[in-house]
């Protein structure tokens, strides 16, 4: 973080879905200011914008030191034509007017760090990808044709960020895998639940790779992209560790003491989905997603293995719920 000025003040768009609240706690109860751009304010802090067209929320920006850029349409969803052209338009319109904000400020904010995903990178077996070798993907043979669809969405996500006139703000691509939290709602809150109703075995045969990140790592790495002013552009939010779907599920099974989960065919994992309102593409693209630029300069992860990882998560979700018993 920046020693020269502290607190720092935090703009947060798009802040209030699980992401957003992980880093929004982390970074106040580090004693920042942290501001968040939602479309229904409910809570102090919380300031009203459209995603779309400058107003007076532009003002929160003037002056912050940094803006962290989490908008969009979630991918938790059915993908259909209408799902896919919403998730790019709302991801493209709020960067480019997060952009615009910057670009008209008195005083902007010195690092802007833009929401993106590993799913950019190509749907492979054989080898990681990182941001100086990793495959970008959307030429795959033998996929569902739109997944070329959502690689289009995250690049033209990152080049609107890219194409933004903000010469005195450092700009940051967080291409980030899954981010793992015993949040309510979130990813691993719906894969525990698998788990534990003894749904958690191999998909699909269980050999697409899992990208994930610890989400005390995600914040660690959000803090330390902003005290690194000699780092821009494109950079991996992934654990060193990436495995496959048959072995992630396997930890994760084993943490709770779960100790079988049924196979699930192609055919029954899109049943699955249909259920949970939500796409095949997130269980079935094979996401071999490593941190390269992050190892590079220095940074340490503090669960860079899966097992330890849900382990912790585990403890912390049995935790809470120890607590609301107690609470009544």
């Amino acid at each position: 973080m920046d020693a020269g000025r502290w607190p720092l003040k935090v703009v947060i768009p798009g802040g209030t879905g699980q992401v957003g609240a992980v880093l929004g706690r982390a970074f106040a109860a580090a004693g920042h200011e942290v501001v968040v751009l939602t479309r229904r304010p409910v809570r102090g802090r919380e300031v009203r914008w459209d995603g779309e067209t400058l107003g007076a929320w532009a003002g929160e920006v003037d002056g912050a030191d940094v803006v962290v850029n989490l908008a969009g349409r979630s991918v938790s969803c059915r993908y259909s034509p209408v799902t896919l052209q919403e998730m790019m338009d709302s991801r493209v319109r709020s960067t480019r007017v997060v952009g615009e904000a910057i670009a008209a400020a008195a005083r902007p904010p010195r690092v802007w760090l833009q929401m993106s995903t590993a799913t950019i990178y190509a749907h492979r077996f054989d080898a990681p990808n990182d941001e100086g070798t990793g495959v970008i993907g959307g030429a795959e043979p033998g996929v569902p044709g739109y997944w070329a669809y959502s690689v289009e969405i995250a690049k033209a996500w990152e080049r609107e960020q890219e194409l933004a006139d903000t010469p005195s703000t450092r700009k940051v691509a967080l291409r980030s895998a899954m981010v793992m939290s015993p949040d309510r709602g979130g990813v691993f809150d719906v894969l525990l639940w698998l788990a534990r109703l003894g749904l958690g075995g191999p998909v699909a045969g269980g050999a697409q790779y899992v990208s994930w990140i610890h989400d005390r790592d995600f914040v660690r790495a959000v803090e330390f992209l902003v005290g690194r002013d000699d780092l821009e552009g494109p950079v991996n939010l992934a654990a060193p560790g990436p495995l496959p779907q048959r072995a992630f599920m396997r930890a994760l099974r084993a943490a709770w003491g779960v100790p079988l989960g049924l196979p699930a065919t192609r055919g029954m994992a899109e049943i699955g989905a249909l259920a949970l309102r939500s796409d095949t593409e997130l269980l079935l693209k094979s996401r071999r997603v490593v941190p390269g630029r992050l190892v590079e300069a220095g940074f340490a992860f503090e669960y860079p293995r899966w097992p330890d990882a849900a382990d912790d998560l585990v403890r912390r979700v049995r935790t809470r719920r120890r607590s609301r018993f107690y609470a009544g």
